[in-house]
């Protein structure tokens, strides 16, 4: 159970994307964006914490008028969509930049790279933007990955290979490199697609909201946080107000102060939005 008091407290709601406040058809729903309005009348803001590059969710933050710092890439990048001022990216060193893209020569993986304004890839890798899960995102094809090994906040391989990727897992974790972030995946989409996306480690939106908070000059327990997905957990560990769906994965459920009866094509944000305008 959660005090009810604490709703009374909350001055900023931060919303994960894909599988909350987006329903199946990717779209924000009417209600959902004028009870978004009427909660900024009253002062409470708003901003989002997805896992999409920045230049993913220009969309909705013109469509809400988001104002504030967005944390995308779960967490690699805060920034300003509409101006492209950053206020924080962690990049990964290029030395590991390298040494993966050459093991996707090794092992015949297709590798792009993933900075703040798009997804880049080369013509041999050109078959991965069709079948990544990054929605959203903004494609550019290079002749080479050399000028971008600098600023790379993301590295992501695919293949239907499931030992070659895990042959690069293994020689991208500890003890072989320190200082990443090492995720390995099957698709939910494409049917024996299998991913591996490298970060600097102690990266994501949890470690994001906390920076973007005291940007801010906002107490954890002033803020919401709303979530779906594995890539919420971190959010789930911070001191805020937790609320996820009826979709919500079981360990979001577990850490959650709320749980909505409803999925996210069920509105269920709006319903979430609806009690704190309620007491406001």
């Amino acid at each position: 159970m959660f005090d009810k008091k604490a709703l009374r407290r909350i001055k900023l709601v931060v919303s994960d994307l894909d599988g909350s406040i987006l329903n199946s058809n990717a779209e924000i729903s009417s209600y959902t964006r004028t009870l978004i309005a009427k909660l900024g009348a009253k002062g409470v803001k708003f901003t989002f914490a997805s896992g999409r590059v920045s230049s993913a969710l220009n969309k909705y933050v013109n469509e809400l008028n988001i104002a504030l710092p967005v944390i995308a890439l779960d967490g690699c990048c805060i920034c300003y969509p509409s101006t492209g001022e950053v206020i924080s990216e962690s990049y990964i060193p290029a030395k590991f930049v390298r040494r993966a893209l050459n093991f996707a020569d090794k092992y015949l993986l297709n590798v792009v790279l993933c900075r703040n304004e798009a997804i880049y890839y080369t013509e041999s890798n050109s078959v991965i933007k069709d079948i990544m899960d990054k929605f959203g995102a903004r494609y550019e094809e290079v002749n080479s990955y050399v000028r971008l090994e600098s600023k790379t906040l993301e590295v992501v391989f695919t293949s239907d290979y499931k030992q070659n990727i895990l042959h690069a897992k293994n020689k991208l974790s500890f003890p072989y490199a320190l200082g990443l972030n090492v995720s390995y995946y099957k698709s939910q989409k494409n049917d024996g697609i299998y991913y591996l996306e490298l970060r600097r480690k102690g990266v994501n939106k949890g470690t994001a909201l906390k920076k973007l908070l005291r940007k801010l000059s906002i107490k954890q327990s002033r803020v919401a946080v709303i979530g779906d997905w594995y890539n919420d957990i971190s959010l789930f560990e911070t001191g805020a107000l937790k609320i996820t769906l009826e979709n919500g994965v079981p360990e979001l459920k577990k850490k959650a102060d709320i749980v909505i009866p409803k999925t996210n094509d069920q509105e269920g944000v709006a319903e979430f939005l609806e009690m704190l305008l309620k007491v406001n």
